[in-house]
C-alpha cells in the first residue's frame, strides 16, 4: 500500500479558514483519482471533493462555493483548500488514492489506498 500523509488539521471558529496538505509519491500522485473524505462521530464517511487524472474536479453540495481541491504536480502534493468553516464541517478529513481508471465520477468510486487523517474542528 502506498503512503498518504495529511497535514494542516486544526482548530478554527466558524467562518474561518484551513488549508490541508496531503502528500504523496509519484507513482500515487498519477493516480486515477484523488481525493478527500471526512467523518465525524456517528456519521457515515463522505466524499467532500476529488479530483481525476484529466484534472476535473467534483464537490459535494455541501462545500461547493467555499472548499477547492487543487494539486502541485512538482510536490507530488494534494490540497484543501476550506473557506467560511462551519461547526458541521467538523470531522476527521482523509487523504486517499484510487489507481486504476474508472468512467465514473472520482467521487463515485472505490478508492485504494488512504492516508491517517487529521482532525479538523470548528467552533461556533
Amino acid at each position: 500500500q502506498d503512503q498518504l500523509a495529511e497535514s494542516g488539521g486544526g482548530a478554527v471558529q466558524a467562518g474561518g479558514s484551513l488549508r490541508l496538505s496531503c502528500t504523496t509519491s509519484g507513482y500515487t500522485f498519477t493516480s486515477a483519482c484523488m481525493g478527500w473524505f471526512r467523518q465525524a462521530p456517528g456519521k457515515e464517511r463522505e466524499g467532500v471533493a476529488a479530483i481525476g487524472r484529466s484534472g476535473s474536479t467534483t464537490y459535494a453540495d455541501s462545500v461547493k462555493g467555499r472548499f477547492t481541491i487543487s494539486k502541485d504536480n512538482a510536490k507530488n502534493t494534494l490540497y484543501l483548500q476550506m473557506n467560511s468553516l462551519k461547526p458541521e464541517d467538523s470531522a476527521m478529513y482523509y487523504c486517499a488514492s484510487r489507481r486504476s481508471g474508472t468512467w465514473f465520477g472520482c467521487l463515485a468510486v472505490q478508492y485504494n489506498d488512504w492516508g491517517q487523517g487529521t482532525q479538523v474542528t470548528v467552533s461556533s
